[in-house]
């Protein structure tokens, strides 16, 4: 099977560098006696593409509400909006100091394109993240 998003990116990073960043997976969370949960995380390297939110990315956010700054980035694998039914996701990106003038701490919401290769295995994803924080 041909891998697109490989022959894409080959293309892209002569004018858009790969950044390396840190995906917080989300892993659940924890359950303090007085009830409050925090979530649980586990840090995953990943190796990422930003850009920015096309017309019609910035349409489908715009109709879920989803607010503040955003991006796009393109990975490979597979990187989790929050799901509800299942009770995951709510992956975090980590960038480095200055990578993003916003901030480091990005907020996968909303999966844009999941794409997998021929065994039903996540090959690659577009995913709009958005600004947790200004640190």
């Amino acid at each position: 099977m041909v891998n697109v998003r490989a022959l894409a990116n080959r293309g892209s990073t002569r004018v858009n560098a790969n950044i390396s960043a840190t995906r917080r997976r989300s892993t659940g969370y924890t359950t303090a006696t007085d009830g409050s949960r925090t979530p649980a995380y586990s840090d995953v390297p990943i190796a990422l593409q930003i850009q920015a939110l096309t017309y019609t990315d910035i349409i489908k956010l715009d109709a879920l509400n989803i607010q503040g700054a955003r991006r796009a980035i393109y990975t490979n694998g597979a990187v989790f909006a929050l799901i509800r039914i299942a009770q995951k996701g709510g992956d975090l990106i980590i960038f480095p100091n200055n990578s993003l003038p916003e901030g480091n701490v990005w907020l996968a919401a909303h999966v844009l394109e999941q794409w997998n290769d021929g065994a039903g295995n996540p090959s690659w994803v577009k995913i709009a993240i958005t600004l947790q924080d200004g640190s």
